[in-house]
């Protein structure tokens, strides 16, 4: 009962062994072979969808409230007394269930396209009622900042297909738009950030109850709005770019 290389058995597109060998002799470091690339106009692999090789398009609104991403990111309830990273794997798995505090939250997220500024709460579902619910409170926290969203970005997801949403979008004066299929990367200004919102506060330390973690989070996602340089706006912070933030918020 050995294990088996799940590799696979043929590759047909893959780099035949001359060039491998041609590559390694050269010995060109990895800054060189990017300066190469770029001189002549070659896609680097940082700038290339993993899956297919195409070229990511990036592009950024001119103005906030242009364009405001949303999804959802599933996060496991930390049970009273901690999960594993506090007692272990064995007891931590024990209390995964429900029964003992166990299961997901949603983090539902509408961050703005050109400031990055940020939206979120944590829900118990992402139900079509909870979704549009979320947008109306997303939008009245965004006028309340000076700005007034005009279109909203969504994947495929069964509830931002329902009448629910596109009701509330209707009401709001707000345009729907959605990803296409397969493609996250579309909405990945937000997949951004729930990764940094993982590694900087989610899983940034071991909790010992939801409650603790979830107390933890209103200074985080300050601290991420008002104070925290973000390399995709020039090391800026997201309320530099928004509408008389700045100087509410210190």
């Amino acid at each position: 009962m050995n294990d088996r290389s799940s590799r696979p058995h043929h590759s047909p597109n893959r780099t035949s062994a001359e060039v491998e060998a041609l590559s390694v002799r050269a010995g060109v470091a990895p800054s060189t072979a990017h300066a190469i690339l770029r001189r002549h106009g070659l896609q680097v692999l940082a700038a290339c969808d993993r899956a297919t090789g195409e070229p990511i398009r990036r592009y950024e609104r001119t103005t906030p409230g242009e364009l405001v991403h949303v999804d959802v990111k599933k996060l496991g309830r930390i049970p009273d007394g901690g999960g594993h990273k506090v007692l272990g794997r064995a007891q931590g798995r024990a209390n995964q269930a429900r029964a003992a505090g166990g299961g997901y939250l949603c983090l539902h997220t509408a961050l703005d396209d050109h400031s990055r500024l940020a939206y979120t709460e944590t829900l118990p579902d992402e139900k079509a009622a909870t979704c549009a619910a979320f947008l109306r409170r997303a939008h009245a926290w965004f006028a309340s900042h000076g700005i007034t969203i005009e279109r909203v970005l969504t994947d495929n997801a069964w509830a931002y297909r329902k009448t629910t949403w596109h009701t509330t979008c209707t009401d709001l004066h707000i345009t729907p738009r959605f990803t296409r299929p397969w493609r996250p990367q579309t909405n990945g200004k937000v997949e951004r950030f729930h990764r940094t919102l993982l590694d900087e506060w989610a899983y940034h330390q071991p909790y010992t109850s939801q409650t603790q973690r979830q107390t933890a989070f209103p200074n985080w996602l300050h601290w991420y709005n008002y104070h925290r340089p973000h390399t995709g706006i020039g090391g800026n912070t997201p309320a530099s770019r928004a509408t008389n933030l700045t100087e509410r918020h210190i």
